[in-house]
């Protein structure tokens, strides 16, 4: 269903463009709705030849969209507020993902009563395989977070939480692919260490955790079920079972997901004081 309401990102970075890329394949807008603005004109017009979107390097330009999504670094979230904040439509819905900024920060720096959206994708955006996670602000009705809903499953899946809860999903899911990545190229070093090409060792390892992943999603099942399938009394699996945990490597992705977390709300705290 398409969303009849023009769009405008401010930052046209790797997000942005996953973003556009999802909303214009899944028919959520046309390119003619959507407009993308960014401080480099000849990547801006590569966007434009891709996607056949407006394009500037206004961004002020872009702030009278009916939709904004702010798709810029955290570290120049607040000037580029104070820059396009007087240009924006009074009414629009504003949809930040900027990691670990919080409603109220956000909100301290727009006109009273604007409408913000607050969202955590993650990097498998990409290729269309995103988690994330929004939460609406005070202002924020419920259409609202219907429309973010609506562009946020365009590149993948999409939950609806307290914002008291974005802290904990910068943790897991947003900084969650990081975690992915270094057990993946752990996997692919002992898959060559044991005799298999890094090329076939790196295939393997791939394959098997979006299989896994995928088992896990299309059955619903408890992991803990799951990995029980796998083992047999005294096998190969339990054996390696045993070395990891071990190893602490349950432990460790606990703390690593928590000092994430404890990360992006100091982050937030910093921004409200500064604003």
């Amino acid at each position: 269903m398409r969303i009849e309401k023009t769009i405008a990102f401010i930052g046209a970075g790797n997000m942005a463009e996953a973003m556009i890329r999802g909303l214009l394949r899944g028919k959520v807008f046309t390119p003619e709705q959507i407009t993308a603005s960014g401080p480099l004109e000849e990547h801006i017009a590569e966007i434009h030849e891709r996607y056949g979107v407006q394009t500037t390097t206004n961004n002020r330009a872009a702030a009278g969209a009916q939709i904004v999504v702010l798709s810029v670094k955290p570290q120049i979230l607040s000037r580029v507020l104070e820059e396009i904040s007087d240009a924006m439509n009074p009414d629009a819905l504003v949809i930040s993902i900027a990691a670990g900024v919080p409603v109220a920060a956000i909100q301290a720096r727009l006109a009273g009563g604007t409408r913000v959206v607050r969202a955590m994708p993650n990097t498998p955006a990409l290729v269309d395989t995103a988690a994330t996670a929004i939460a609406g602000g005070e202002h924020a009705r419920d259409t609202d977070l219907a429309d973010a809903k609506r562009i946020f499953d365009a590149i993948g899946i999409t939950v609806i939480l307290e914002e008291s809860q974005l802290d904990a999903v910068t943790g897991l899911s947003g900084s969650g692919p990081a975690y992915v990545f270094l057990i993946l190229e752990a996997l692919s070093d002992a898959g060559v260490k044991v005799g298999l090409s890094r090329r076939t060792a790196q295939l393997l390892s791939a394959q098997t955790l979006l299989g896994s992943a995928k088992l896990l999603l299309e059955t619903n099942e408890h992991p803990g079920r799951l990995k029980d399938m796998v083992t047999s009394p005294g096998g190969t699996a339990i054996t390696g079972l045993h070395t990891l945990e071990a190893g602490g490597v349950r432990t460790t992705l606990m703390n690593a997901v928590e000092a994430a977390t404890r990360r992006s709300r100091e982050l937030g705290e910093a921004m409200l004081k500064n604003g």
